[in-house]
């Protein structure tokens, strides 16, 4: 089975092209710097051209609100054309859990945005929506600082690995289409304070962390339902604790 991973080169990405692979499938990591590009639309029906499975993993490469969407919106279109000529029959997008609950944050305007087109498409489909990886911790942090402190939201947040990302998204690629969304979430949930305050302790960053029900997580006010996923989500099995060893005794090599 020829399977297109559109963004095949990012940290998920590549995860994705290993992880199908090894269970046989020709699969093309399919990016700029391997001569596909989804906005130019160069080598695009090239890489179409008898493909079963089309998987979107592809981010932008400005968050400013305009270049954001700009980007969602036209790279989705190309590709949907594209595969909708070339008759892929299952087109899988990674999206984000809550991009509609935070209308305030452009990112998951634009996120709102590609699933809209996907869904709209006709093409079948399924999106896998995840919480916040734990990979971008340290940005989420900086996020919030100001000046040498880091006034942070105390709402829950449930973020997870990378590796569980890829996990489920390969088992979406291979089943048959939802023509739906479905949610995968870290195995714990906790106040994104804490998990900052883990993340700063284990780093030995003497910033301060302070709780602020007011913090905005990049121009969005949070609740205990924002970054939350909904019922019955699929769950990771990497804790925070676990992978801040692991990355730690990594650095340290």
């Amino acid at each position: 089975m020829k399977i297109v991973v559109i963004g095949g080169s990012g940290l998920i990405g590549s995860k994705l092209v290993k992880n199908l692979r090894e269970r046989g499938h020709d699969v093309l990591a399919a990016s700029p710097s391997t001569g596909v590009n989804s906005i130019t639309r160069e080598g695009l029906a090239e890489a179409m051209d008898g493909a079963d499975i089309v998987v979107d993993v592809a981010n932008a490469p400005s968050w400013e609100d305009q270049a954001v969407l700009e980007f969602f919106q036209t790279s989705s279109r190309n590709l949907l054309a594209a595969e909708a000529a070339a008759g892929v029959r299952h087109h899988v997008a990674l999206s984000i859990v809550g991009t509609e609950r935070l209308p305030e944050n452009g990112y998951f305007r634009a996120k709102v945005a590609q699933e809209n087109l996907i869904k709209a498409s006709g093409i079948p489909y399924s999106i896998l929506r995840a919480t916040q990886f734990f990979e971008f911790v340290g940005g989420i942090a900086d996020s919030f600082t100001v000046g040498e402190e880091l006034c942070v939201s105390p709402a829950l947040i449930q973020p997870l690995a990378s590796d569980d990302v890829v996990a489920a998204l390969t088992d979406v690629v291979l089943a048959a289409p939802l023509n739906g969304t479905v949610e995968v979430a870290g195995p714990e949930a906790m106040p994104i304070d804490e998990l900052i305050r883990r993340f700063l302790r284990a780093t030995r960053d003497t910033r301060r962390v302070v709780p602020d029900v007011h913090a905005r997580y990049y121009g969005a006010v949070l609740d205990d339902q924002s970054l939350t996923p909904g019922h019955n989500p699929r769950l990771g099995t990497i804790r925070f604790e676990d992978w801040l060893n692991q990355s730690m005794a990594q650095a340290s090599r």
